[in-house]
């Protein structure tokens, strides 16, 4: 199984920015966990960031037909990216949404994710933790969606 994590703008500072909100953990510290995590439980992660949506958009797509799922912090871009929406729902792949903070929260703006309708799930406001948690949640659902489709060739 191999899951790609997309970290959208401004997570590459992580550790330096708003420590009161988003904690002391930098993103490199979050993905050495997460590695980890997936390697006890044989999955392979591939890790992206970028601070610009188009690059973002372009990782989902390349995902279609190379990764089992994606787990994604849009960051900023959950919050008026209709592009990201479309590209997760065009590829049709399992998607978990993560938030550091807890969006409901922060400021009013924050409150409404774009993406959440066109993801399995979202996971917010349990710091860093949070990966660990959609990490857990995208290997089930991708094991449940890869038995569902063995059950569906046997019945073919």
């Amino acid at each position: 199984m191999k899951i790609m994590v997309i970290q959208g703008p401004n997570i590459n500072m992580l550790g330096f920015r708003e420590v009161g909100i988003y904690g002391a953990m930098k993103m490199e510290e979050i993905h050495e966990q997460m590695q980890n995590a997936a390697s006890q439980n044989g999955v392979e992660l591939d890790f992206f960031q970028s601070n610009f949506e188009g690059e973002i958009v372009d990782k989902i797509q390349e995902s279609l037909g190379t990764v089992d799922g994606i787990i994604i912090n849009a960051a900023a871009y959950t919050h008026t990216s209709v592009a990201i929406r479309d590209a997760i729902s065009a590829v049709a792949l399992p998607t978990i949404e993560v938030h550091i903070s807890n969006i409901y929260r922060r400021e009013e703006f924050r409150q409404k994710s774009l993406i959440a309708p066109v993801c399995a799930g979202s996971i917010v406001g349990f710091g860093p933790f949070g990966y660990h948690l959609a990490l857990m949640g995208i290997i089930q659902i991708c094991e449940q969606v890869k038995n569902l489709r063995a059950m569906q060739q046997n019945n073919a």
